[in-house]
């Protein structure tokens, strides 16, 4: 405001509160175009650390499993034992003395350390306890696989098995069937595998766990698997640990070094390389939930540019849409896998 010269107070012109209000708005303007800049980044950033951080949990838990693969508890010499043992009263056997399901045993059956399937989706049902659950020839028999066609590869499995122990297991009963107490020698079946999952923002997987149990009275030469949470309270089956998957993969190599291909299998020509793998490489990718580039990558001719998806091997893939895809690779070494 400002005064005449009769000292009255007079206001603005239209032109100088037009003047302020452009003015106004354009500061406004590009307060707000920094504001959505600075948020975009920071959502991006967001969103590419979760998809880093689940990939690198995920991978920890596989990690620890195939770590496992092979192992096998020996209880040893225990002077308290062996004194029950030489007065004929129950004691706990110095080592393992659990089944072995191998040389041409299926790889449902199979006790292998670990058993790597290419390119398989889905998980077939448990046998023992689970076996009734599906008929063959079901629609619902999962244990059909269909693989994928080349440009849309997903996803290996891998089944892994390490043996356990538990003092207390042999006060449990083994099986409302039998009644009879289990063994403390304990051998578990953990699998990875994948299961098609979409919604309203397109096609992706899911990554899927599964725990089992070999269930083996005292005193019993045979077993079976199970997952039953009252013959094998920590085991379960299909839990689902994480969405928007686009692929994961495993390669076994040998104490060369050099890739196991085909993997091997217990019911395969290639299963003399069951105890010579030495190391598994992992790759997980995973996809962002919502688009994450604002605009598509063009050529000079305004073609889409794909985005490549690089396997560990030939094994690539190209995308066109807005999502962010993000691999975690590690190398993991097998320490209880020998001759």
């Amino acid at each position: 405001m400002r005064k005449n010269k009769f000292n009255h107070v007079v206001g603005f012109t239209l032109v100088e509160i037009m003047l302020g209000v452009v003015i106004s708005s354009i500061m406004m303007a590009a307060m707000y175009t920094t504001y959505n800049v600075v948020n975009n980044s920071y959502s991006q950033v967001v969103d590419r650390a979760k998809i880093s951080r689940s990939g690198r949990d995920i991978v920890g838990m596989i990690m620890r499993d195939i770590r496992l693969a092979g192992f096998k508890y020996y209880y040893g010499v225990h002077k308290e034992n062996e004194n029950r043992r030489e007065n004929g009263d129950p004691y706990i056997p110095r080592e393992d003395y659990l089944k072995y399901q191998g040389l041409t045993s299926s790889v449902y059956d199979s006790h292998d350390p670990i058993i790597i399937i290419k390119d398989q989706l889905g998980n077939k049902p448990q046998h023992g306890l689970d076996a009734a659950l599906v008929t063959p020839g079901d629609t619902n028999d999962t244990s059909k696989h269909e693989k994928m066609p080349y440009e849309d590869y997903c996803c290996d499995k891998i089944h892994i098995v390490y043996g356990d122990f538990n003092e207390n297991h042999i006060n449990e009963t083994h099986s409302p069937e039998t009644g009879k107490p289990n063994q403390p020698y304990k051998r578990y079946r953990v699998t990875y595998y994948a299961m098609p999952r979409s919604g309203k923002d397109g096609k992706y997987y899911g990554v899927y766990k599964s725990k089992e149990s070999w269930a083996q009275a005292v005193g019993e030469q045979d077993g079976f698997w199970v997952s039953d949470n009252v013959v094998c309270p920590e085991c379960f089956v299909g839990e689902l640990i994480r969405d928007h998957l686009v692929d994961m993969e495993f390669i076994a190599f040998n104490q060369h070094g050099r890739i196991i291909d085909p993997p091997p299998r217990p019911d395969a020509p290639s299963r003399k390389d069951l105890y010579n793998i030495r190391s598994v490489d992992v790759r997980l990718t995973f996809r962002s939930k919502k688009e994450f580039y604002r605009f598509d990558k063009l050529d000079a001719e305004g073609n889409i540019i794909p985005r490549l998806i690089k396997g560990l091997g030939d094994r690539t893939s190209a995308t066109t849409d807005k999502y962010l895809r993000d691999s975690v690779v590690v190398t993991i070494h097998t320490r209880n896998i020998g001759q």
